[in-house]
C-alpha cells in the first residue's frame, strides 16, 4: 500500500521557511479542482517580520560588488534551468497548457539572465559627471534604496513575480513580495529554489496570503522605501493614500489592462532606474 503524504508549502523569509504566526490556511487545487496543497495565509505580523529579515540582510547584500551579486543572480538561472519541469507542473495547477508552462519558465530564466548581465551596468548608465560653472568636480553616482515591496500579478505568477523583484534586487535592494493570490504556488517553488541558491537570506522575502489584508501594511509601512505593485483601481488608491505618509516611490501597473510580462518593455534599464535614489556630490578642484 502506497501512503500519499500531502505537502505543506511554507512561506521563504529571512532565509527559513515559515507558516503564518496566525496558523491559518487556504486550501489551493489544481485546475481540475481537486485538492493539492493548504497554502499559508500571512499576515500583517508575518510582513513586518519579512521587513525585519530584509532590513538585516540590506548592508551585506548593496555591499557585495557587482560582479559577486550577477554570479548570483546567473547561478539562481540555472537553478530555476535545472527544476524547470517541476516548476512548470506548478504553474499547471492554475490552468493553461504545458506548452504555455514551460514557455513562462523558460522566460523567467531569461528575465534573471537579463537582470545578471545588467549588475555592472547600470551604474554607468545612470551615473554622471556634470558640467558646473565653478571650480568643483560634481558627479552623480546611483545608491540602492532599500527595501522595496512587491506585490506581484494574479496572472504569470512567476514571470511576473520575477519581473519585479528582479530590478529590484539587481542593484542592491531588498525585497518583501506578496505572490499572486489565485496561483501562489510557483512562488513556494520559487523559495525553495532560493533556501539554496547562493542568494543571502533576507534578499528576497515571499509571502501568501489575501491582497485586501496585506495591501494597506505594504501601503503604511515606514521602512518600505518603495513599492512595485500590479492591482485594480482601488487597491491603486490604497498604495498612494498610505504611502503619502511615509513618502514612498510608487511603481504601480494597472491589473484592468492586462500586461504581456513576455514583452521585452516589461524589463531593462529602466526597471532598475525606478528603484534608485541618485546622490550628487561637489568636490572643490584642487582640494
Amino acid at each position: 500500500m502506497i501512503l500519499k503524504i500531502t505537502k505543506t508549502p511554507k512561506c521563504y523569509v529571512g532565509g527559513a521557511f515559515i507558516r503564518s504566526e496566525s496558523g491559518r490556511v487556504a486550501p489551493l487545487n489544481d485546475s481540475t479542482g481537486n485538492f493539492f496543497a493548504n497554502i499559508p495565509l500571512c499576515t500583517r505580523k508575518d510582513l513586518r517580520n519579512a521587513v525585519e529579515a530584509a532590513a538585516k540582510a540590506g548592508p551585506g547584500w548593496a555591499g557585495r560588488n557587482a560582479y559577486n551579486r550577477g554570479q548570483i543572480l546567473y547561478r539562481l538561472a540555472e537553478m530555476l534551468e535545472a527544476r524547470s519541469a517541476e516548476m512548470a507542473g506548478a504553474i499547471l495547477l492554475g490552468g493553461g497548457t504545458r506548452v504555455q508552462a514551460e514557455r513562462e519558465v523558460g522566460a523567467s530564466i531569461d528575465r534573471i539572465v537579463h537582470y545578471a548581465g545588467w549588475t555592472d551596468k547600470y551604474q554607468a548608465l545612470l551615473g554622471s559627471v556634470n558640467p558646473v560653472a565653478s571650480s568643483h568636480f560634481n558627479f552623480t553616482v546611483t545608491e540602492p534604496m532599500g527595501i522595496i515591496g512587491i506585490v506581484a500579478p494574479d496572472e504569470a505568477p512567476l514571470l511576473g513575480l520575477l519581473s519585479l523583484v528582479m530590478p529590484a534586487i539587481t542593484s542592491g535592494n531588498t525585497v518583501v513580495a506578496l505572490a499572486s493570490t489565485t496561483q501562489p504556488y510557483p512562488a513556494i517553488l520559487l523559495g525553495e529554489m532560493l533556501a539554496t541558491s547562493d542568494l543571502p537570506g533576507g534578499v528576497v522575502n515571499l509571502l501568501t496570503g489575501q491582497r485586501a489584508e496585506l495591501i494597506p501594511t505594504f501601503a503604511t509601512h515606514a521602512h518600505l522605501r518603495g513599492i512595485a505593485a500590479v492591482g485594480n483601481l482601488e487597491e491603486r488608491k490604497v498604495l498612494q493614500t498610505g504611502a503619502a505618509d511615509s513618502v514612498k516611490r510608487l511603481k504601480l501597473i494597472p491589473s484592468e489592462t492586462p500586461t504581456d510580462w513576455h514583452s521585452p518593455k516589461t524589463q531593462g534599464l529602466y526597471e532598475i532606474r525606478d528603484h534608485l535614489e541618485l546622490k550628487t556630490t561637489w568636490h572643490p578642484i584642487g582640494a
